[in-house]
């Protein structure tokens, strides 16, 4: 059996496959059918400003003879787009097959509906007549750029943030639900200063927001002021027109974008590297939870709840292997490097224009998909795992030389203060305890042999691996705004 015969087709990609379920939410605003939609809306709203003006203007047709269009045609043209379904999806694919030109296809699409336009509105409609306007004065990326904007502006702020800003919730509840729970640290693999578990959930919280704020407060920019960025067609056609003026209103109050005054035949898509560097450092920090959290169940800290009929191991019955935590670290580092890349191929073009950037941009959904393929296991993985207290506590009691740092830092301040014997402070503290496995009557025989003030004494020996956690809890509660 030859599988590209079969139908419907086979999907290639796994993100419309096996993953379909977790990513199907970016198709409404990434995807070719996406794409062409807003291509439509923003053909349809550039004629719409043609012929009924704007407040700048009097609100009278931008071009002489146009006619303004009734409140029937407006409706009309306005639901091009709304009405995009499959049937239409597969005509204009049809009429690009023809064209081999997608924006092309696009125009003469809107062509068609115009010369049907007396079947819905009656014969007095002049709209029939109107096919001038579609694409007037434009060049291809004067829609694309519009069309890509309005698209992904759709998906990061509908589909992406939220997802993110869904996990960042969950590591929250989590930092508070565990901000009093004493952790192990461990730096450079190794026992150091005792911290909460609480507290290194609200590190990623703290990281994760700052990405967040960067991606929310982002500009989407837009252009459309004809094949080489100088309006020449347009004031060929109409030297009378304030173009440059009318561009402005039209991508700021029609298209909702930021408008880019000063571009060559594209928008010069920085606005996109600056998106994609904010998603993909988000996803690096997302990497780095992922990683951290395998580790902490693979050391015990946390556990996971076994699925009910779920297969951990093919040969060994007795595992719960952390998948989630392993696909979202493999599916980051593929997000990463799609939008790394597109961020560094976007931000060039060869002079006025080469094609790069069109190829390129078709990758923007394989870019977020794969992140928020990522967000999904990351999420589930989370809520099905939770801290070993006994675990934790038994580690901790195990590692007894970690208050080797409060002893001699306590020491230092002793000899500031003007107390005898506190002379060499790390290298005595660092003689008993580096390399040796001590315990709690070790550390409370040193402490008692130093000669510190009674308050001071008290204080050390009161402390133990699992209290010897600063102000850990406190900083999960913290006002950093």
């Amino acid at each position: 059996m030859n599988l590209t015969s079969i139908t419907p087709p086979i999907p290639l990609n796994p993100l419309d496959g096996r993953y379909r379920r977790q990513t199907s939410p970016l198709v409404d605003f990434l995807s070719e059918p996406a794409l062409n939609r807003e291509r439509i809306r923003v053909e349809v709203e550039w004629m719409i400003l043609l012929a009924n003006g704007c407040a700048e203007n009097g609100k009278k047709p931008v071009l002489p003879g146009v006619k303004p269009l009734t409140d029937a045609e407006l409706a009309y043209l306005r639901a091009l787009p709304q009405a995009f379904g499959d049937e239409e999806i597969q005509e204009l694919a049809g009429i690009e097959a023809v064209t081999h030109h997608d924006v092309k296809a696009v125009e003469y699409y809107i062509d068609r509906r115009l010369e049907t336009a007396s079947d819905a509105l009656g014969e007095d409609t002049g709209l029939g007549g109107l096919k001038p306007l579609v694409h007037f004065a434009c060049t291809s990326e004067d829609i694309n750029n519009l069309a890509y904007a309005r698209s992904i502006r759709g998906a990061v702020q509908e589909v992406w943030l939220p997802a993110v800003q869904a996990l960042t919730d969950l590591l929250s509840d989590m930092a508070d639900r565990y901000r009093d729970l004493p952790l192990l640290a461990m730096t450079h693999g190794q026992p150091a200063t005792p911290t909460t578990l609480g507290k290194e959930m609200a590190v990623f919280v703290h990281r994760l927001g700052r990405q967040l704020d960067r991606v929310r407060s982002q500009e989407y920019l837009g252009k459309i002021n004809g094949a080489t960025g100088t309006y020449g067609a347009h004031l060929a056609a109409a030297p009378e027109v304030d173009w440059i003026g009318l561009s402005r209103v039209f991508v700021t109050e029609r298209m909702g974008l930021t408008w880019n005054p000063l571009t060559t035949q594209i928008e010069s898509h920085d606005w996109q590297a600056e998106l994609y560097s904010s998603i993909s450092h988000t996803g690096r920090i997302l990497h780095n939870l992922a990683t951290d959290i395998w580790m902490y169940i693979s050391r015990g800290v946390f556990v996971q709840e076994p699925v009910k009929g779920a297969t951990g191991s093919s040969t060994m019955p007795h595992k719960v292997n952390p998948i989630r935590f392993e696909n979202a670290e493999a599916n980051l580092e593929i997000s990463c490097s799609l939008l790394d890349t597109l961020a560094a191929t976007l931000s060039e073009t060869r002079w006025q224009r080469d094609l790069t950037d069109s190829t390129t941009q078709r990758n923007i959904g394989t870019g977020l998909g794969y992140s928020l393929l990522a967000l999904d296991n990351l999420h589930r993985g989370l809520e099905a795992i939770h801290p070993d207290r006994e675990a934790m506590a038994r580690e901790l009691d195990r590692n007894w030389e970690v208050l080797g740092e409060p002893i001699q830092t306590a020491m230092r301040a002793a000899a500031l203060r003007g107390i005898p014997g506190m002379d060499n402070p790390y290298e005595r503290v660092k003689e008993l305890m580096r390399g040796h496995r001590i315990g709690k009557d070790d550390v409370e025989a040193f402490i008692d042999g130093l000669g510190l003030d009674p308050e001071t004494t008290s204080r050390l020996k009161a402390l133990t691996p699992a209290t010897y956690t600063g102000a850990a809890e406190s900083l999960v509660a913290y006002d950093y705004r």
